[in-house]
């Protein structure tokens, strides 16, 4: 390769990995103002799938730091596995909240409300995440990024789980399947010790 091709390639990934990083700022910024609205509905209709959405938002803007982190070129093996752990603690105790949440539901009979404002942005949702997830996935493979290509399939996974709580919230909403709110919830506890394990185990991994 001569020096001129190399200095091309060169500016080809560092515009590839600002790519990233806007990508990555996109997710921060939307899950940031996602906190809001969905802790807002989900007071309003007591529903448990929009409040643990709204704790996964929190903990996906976690994640969305490290990798910003990275892409930077900050990366440190040491503060990478405290961070790893710290999310996987996080997740795991989402999956706690739920559960107690989804208990004291189901035992005091409190049946969510109907929430137009939770379905139109999960709806939006839905559309904006598997939108950032194409790019990061192309931006990743175009640079051979394994952490932007992994943070790809994490944000298929959000828009996914936003697909998943939609649906139950539909349910509630249009047939009265009140039900139907908690169970959206329990695909959350699911997720939430998956993910867990999944980061305690790669952060030992690391070591």
């Amino acid at each position: 390769m001569t020096a001129a091709e190399s200095t091309i390639e060169s500016q080809s990934r560092r515009r590839l990995l600002r790519r990233g990083l806007q990508l990555e700022y996109a997710t921060l910024g939307w899950n940031t103002v996602e906190i809001g609205f969905l802790i807002g509905a989900a007071f309003a209709a007591r529903s448990v799938a929009l409040a643990g959405f709204a704790f996964d938002s929190m903990i996906e803007i976690f994640a969305s730091v490290v990798v910003v982190g990275q892409l930077r070129g900050h990366e440190d093996p040491v503060s990478e596995r405290r961070a790893l752990r710290r999310i996987g603690i996080a997740f795991l105790g989402l999956a706690i909240y739920i559960a107690v949440q989804s208990i004291f539901s189901i035992a005091l009979d409190i049946r969510p409300d109907s929430s137009p404002l939770g379905i139109a942005w999960l709806a939006a949702t839905c559309v904006v995440m598997f939108a950032l997830a194409a790019g990061k996935a192309r931006t990743g493979r175009a640079i051979d990024h394994p952490v932007l290509k992994a943070e790809a399939k994490v944000t298929v996974v959000d828009g996914a789980l936003a697909a998943g709580i939609l649906i139950g919230l539909v349910l509630n909403a249009t047939l009265g399947w009140w039900w139907a709110d908690v169970a959206a919830g329990v695909i959350l506890i699911g997720y939430g010790i998956s993910e867990g394990r999944h980061h305690l185990r790669e952060a030992n991994t690391a070591e």
